[in-house]
């Protein structure tokens, strides 16, 4: 049993090493990039291997000490990347002083349906309750664009996309909107929605809702188009003159590299830092989430409130976010600083996911 024990021990240590070393390859393939994703369940695995094992194994073989090596530096690494997005680490994003007013709060819930959801009701309900101003639904069709109607009458500003292929999306909105465009960035059926709302306080913020493909074989072979299309929005958000907020279902992870890229690109800040995880994807697995649906805004917000939200019978858990409007209050913040490297870096993503869409038409 003893043997057995440690043999397990050093199968599971073992490829929790191998885990955490995949995606530090420049890499796009699917089954490199899906190490990306479970890095805190990694960590406990590592973590479990070692205390298993020490407990265990023999330490003096040169396989056991390198091991034993193998499994500190994963646990170490993966730590770091989990770090920022623990209570332990400084926030990002400053908390909204208590006397922010309505006038100058965004409110915003993302929720991924899955389109085969038939609960509608479930999101009304939740919907009513939270009364956000911006309700950004993903993955949503003419059967959930139908069913929403009761709802969704209180929202008279609206950019409705109904696909049958997953990507649908519905932005509605209680504020103004202009200039509402639907970009196909990469490819045909793959939108993304770029429009201005103005404030209760009449300032004009630019939004953008994405969803791009994740990186799994049903989908696409390889990350490069996801990637691509992250940057590409980054960089359209880098000229910007307007106070901005992106939301969606970025198919990535917040602590991903290119992640870490749309925000060095962007300036945009990431309101979880310093708070929490947040993971909103899989809401049927609960030893299996992550962080997949992401609110990121530039340093003229403040936050006032987040909040992931009950399961309502999707894939995904829906998230609430209240922003504050104080860019008197900016400087309070750092935002993300591109490197050396970053202008080059994102060039290279751009170049590669569209040589890749071209590939696929």
């Amino acid at each position: 049993m003893k043997k057995a024990a440690i043999t397990i021990a050093q199968a599971l240590g073992t490829f929790s090493i191998l885990a955490t070393a995949l995606p530090l390859l420049p890499m796009e393939e699917w089954y490199v990039r899906v190490f990306d994703f479970p890095r805190m369940q990694l960590l406990f695995l590592a973590l479990f291997s070692l205390i298993l094992f020490l407990w265990l194994g023999s330490k003096h073989r040169k396989r056991d000490k390198f091991l034993l090596y193998g499994l500190s530096t994963a646990i170490i690494y993966q730590a770091i990347n989990i770090y920022p997005y623990t209570p332990l680490a400084p926030v990002q994003v400053k908390q909204a002083k208590q006397d922010s007013t309505q006038q100058n709060e965004l409110s915003i819930m993302v929720f991924n349906v899955f389109m085969k959801n038939e609960n509608h009701d479930k999101l009304i309900a939740l919907a009513r309750k939270k009364n956000p101003d911006i309700l950004l639904l993903l993955e949503s069709d003419s059967v959930w664009q139908q069913a929403l109607e009761p709802e969704t009458q209180g929202y008279p500003y609206r950019i409705e996309i109904p696909l049958s292929n997953t990507y649908g999306m519905h932005l509605y909105s209680q504020l103004p909107l202009r200039q509402k465009r639907i970009n196909y960035l990469l490819e045909e059926g793959i939108p993304s929605i770029k429009t201005y709302v103005k404030l209760r306080n009449g300032i004009w913020v630019e939004l953008h809702a994405v969803h791009p493909k994740p990186p799994v074989p049903t989908e696409d072979p390889n990350s490069r188009k996801r990637d691509a299309e992250i940057v590409l929005v980054a960089s359209d958000i880098a000229d910007s003159k307007y106070p901005v907020v992106v939301a969606g279902d970025f198919n990535d992870v917040a602590w991903s590299r290119t992640t870490e890229l749309f925000q060095e690109v962007s300036s945009l800040m990431d309101p979880r830092v310093g708070r929490g995880l947040f993971s909103t994807f899989n809401a049927n697995y609960p030893l299996l989430r992550w962080p997949l649906d992401h609110v990121f805004h530039s340093d003229h917000f403040k936050l006032v409130q987040i909040e992931r939200l009950p399961d309502i019978d999707s894939d995904h858990f829906p998230i609430f976010i209240r922003l504050s409007f104080a860019p008197e209050n900016k400087y309070e913040q750092e935002e993300p600083k591109p490197d050396e490297d970053t202008h080059e870096e994102a060039i290279e993503t751009i170049q590669e996911g569209v040589e890749e869409a071209q590939e696929n038409k």
